[in-house]
């Protein structure tokens, strides 16, 4: 009865507009009182023994480098290198929305950070250059999502800190997978503009294309020093992310020079505004993961996985279709620190490789940024664009069937995603 009354709460609280964070605290402190064998005191050791990780430190670290690039104008540079290679393409400024999200997310690792950042230059110039604003918005929210499947990516380290599986290994396995999303993008894009009569621009010199590469060389070698660090053993992805900000850090201040030191104290507050918000929503989720515990969910979902699916393909189909649901109205960080837990046994008793596992749901859930009521990317697109939710929505439907179409593929052919951490033994 206890179980049904929490789960009719946590119904209830969402669909008024308490934010997700807060639901999952709620829910979890009223459960905790209610059981009389869990001492209110566990509510609060379990909020701090799940943030108590050193892996988590990654997280605001690699917000603070995205953070750092959108203030140094980064963005600007690598929108401006995008269109020499692509702004001769029918559709060029759409394209290069799309090419500029792929390097955008080998950078940053946050969705929301892409969708801000091109979003503010992108959006209002494609709307200049007689582009529809939905197509202005959908191309941008929908493209910002690649920057949680190409590594670094802060769900995949989330996911790593929780299965103890090789974050080395979980960002190989998401560049493929992640350059597919982006491929596949720009040739929806290449039809729709040629159908739509969209603009494209005159072939970019190859002079300027090296000067402009040239100027983007140290944003493009973020990646570099992050994921080499990580898979030689260099370093730690949370000291891979000190290294990224430190990085990003000197080159906005000495290369660039578009960040100046009177600009940091709001970079750092930007930085600990948003950090704040995963940080808290994942002690909140470990406070209810112990519920659940209790409740001995984890147990009940595999006999129920057991005895009822009898076949991997099924699985993983049921595990799409849960975090689809799952990601409507929930960020990933919680999503996967309540529910992780819980159908990893199962997998594994199916003999599904964890990084593959992992990669399924990381992209999963990057289809909730773009999805309402949360859809945290669609709505932040949504708003600079100065569109309403509703025909957001409408327009980025093809784009999420795109995402949705190659998860599909990944899911069901692992060699897609598990090739590249093979080859380099991770």
């Amino acid at each position: 009865m206890t179980g049904l009354v929490l789960v009719v709460m946590f119904l209830v609280l969402m669909l008024i507009g308490v934010p997700i964070a807060f639901v999952i605290g709620i829910v979890a402190l009223t459960g905790i009182m209610s059981v009389p064998n869990i001492p209110e005191v566990t509510m609060p050791m379990k909020m701090l023994n799940g943030i108590d990780s050193f892996v988590l430190l990654a997280v605001p670290l690699f917000i603070l480098a995205a953070n750092l690039m959108n203030h140094g104008k980064v963005s600007q540079k690598l929108i401006d290198l995008s269109l020499t290679m692509v702004g001769h393409i029918r559709g060029g400024l759409a394209q290069a929305n799309i090419l500029v999200s792929m390097m955008f997310a080998g950078v940053s690792g946050a969705a929301q950070a892409d969708t801000a950042g091109v979003g503010k230059i992108l959006i209002p110039n494609m709307k200049k250059r007689g582009y529809d604003t939905e197509t202005a918005v959908a191309v941008t929210a929908a493209s910002s999502t690649i920057g949680v499947i190409i590594p670094p990516s802060i769900p995949m380290i989330i996911f790593a800190g929780l299965t103890n599986v090789s974050v080395g290994a979980l960002f190989l396995a998401g560049i493929i997978p992640g350059i597919l999303v982006g491929i596949s993008m720009m040739v929806f894009v290449y039809f729709l503009a040629k159908k739509r009569g969209f603009e494209k621009a005159e072939r970019a010199k190859f002079a300027t294309f090296v000067k402009l590469f040239g100027e983007s060389l140290p944003a493009l070698f973020t990646p570099v020093i992050i994921i080499g660090g990580i898979i030689t053993g260099l370093f730690t992805a949370t000291e891979a992310a000190a290294i990224a900000s430190l990085y990003t850090f000197i080159i906005g201040v000495f290369v660039y020079k578009t960040i100046k030191f009177t600009d940091l104290p709001k970079i750092l507050v930007d930085t600990l505004a948003l950090s704040s918000l995963s940080i808290f929503a994942l002690a909140a989720a470990s406070a209810l993961g112990e519920l659940l515990s209790y409740f001995r969910v984890s147990t009940m979902a595999q006999e129920f996985f057991m005895n009822n699916v009898g076949s991997e393909w099924l699985f993983i189909l049921i595990v799409i279709l849960f975090f689809l649901f799952i990601g409507t109205f929930m960020d990933a960080i919680p999503a996967m620190i309540l529910f992780v837990p819980i159908i990893l046994p199962t997998s594994l008793t199916f003999g599904i490789d964890p990084v593959h596992l992992g990669l399924i749901i990381v992209i999963t859930l990057a289809i909730g940024l773009i999805t309402p009521p949360y859809g945290l990317c669609l709505l932040l697109a949504a708003k600079i664009g100065n569109l309403s939710i509703e025909r957001s929505v409408v327009a980025v439907v093809p784009y999420l069937l795109i995402i949705l179409a190659v998860l599909l593929v990944v899911a069901y052919i692992p060699a897609i995603s598990l090739w590249i951490p093979s080859m380099m033994g991770q």
